[in-house]
């Protein structure tokens, strides 16, 4: 059943990507696809290792919105230092403690810290983040703190 579901997702997302529906390209989906679904089962039985998505849907999608107009506002706060003539840089690294349970949560944290414009996350250690600032203010630790509270809040407690 997942298979069948990955071949109607990955033939979907080809339709829907390439726009042109001539029987050489729908059967060059057909052929891509049934290759990405040949390669995914022979990794799977080698190694077996799955990643399991234990988060809360509502409370995720709410997240991407929240992120998606905090990139914005930290892509505007960038723009302005860029353009400054004097270009008030002041670069800190800093260690950002996280409170995921799971993998995920723990990635999808790194990579919203990674996507917000001035920061990037650059080394991980048991229990905490090594993130670079571009600009870096007193408030970044606590946008960040905030950032780790809505990631930990997406994901499953209890796992079913």
């Amino acid at each position: 059943m997942r298979i069948i579901g990955a071949i109607i997702v990955f033939l979907g997302l080809w339709l829907l990507l390439s726009g042109i529906y001539k029987p050489l390209t729908v059967g060059l989906g057909v052929v891509s696809t049934l290759s990405v679904i040949f390669i995914i089962n022979r990794m799977d039985s080698i190694d077996g290792d799955r990643v399991e998505i234990h988060l809360k849907p509502l409370e995720f999608l709410k997240y991407q919105g929240w992120l998606l107009v905090e990139i914005a506002k930290a892509n505007w706060a960038v723009t302005k230092i860029i353009l400054n003539p004097s270009m008030p840089i002041k670069q800190h690294m800093f260690s950002v403690p996280y409170t995921q349970k799971s993998d995920l949560g723990q990635v999808i944290f790194a990579n919203s810290i990674t996507l917000t414009p001035g920061t990037v996350s650059v080394e991980t250690e048991p229990g905490h983040f090594l993130v670079h600032a571009v600009a870096y203010s007193a408030d970044d630790k606590d946008a960040v703190a905030e950032m780790d509270r809505r990631v930990t809040a997406c994901e499953k407690t209890n796992p079913a």
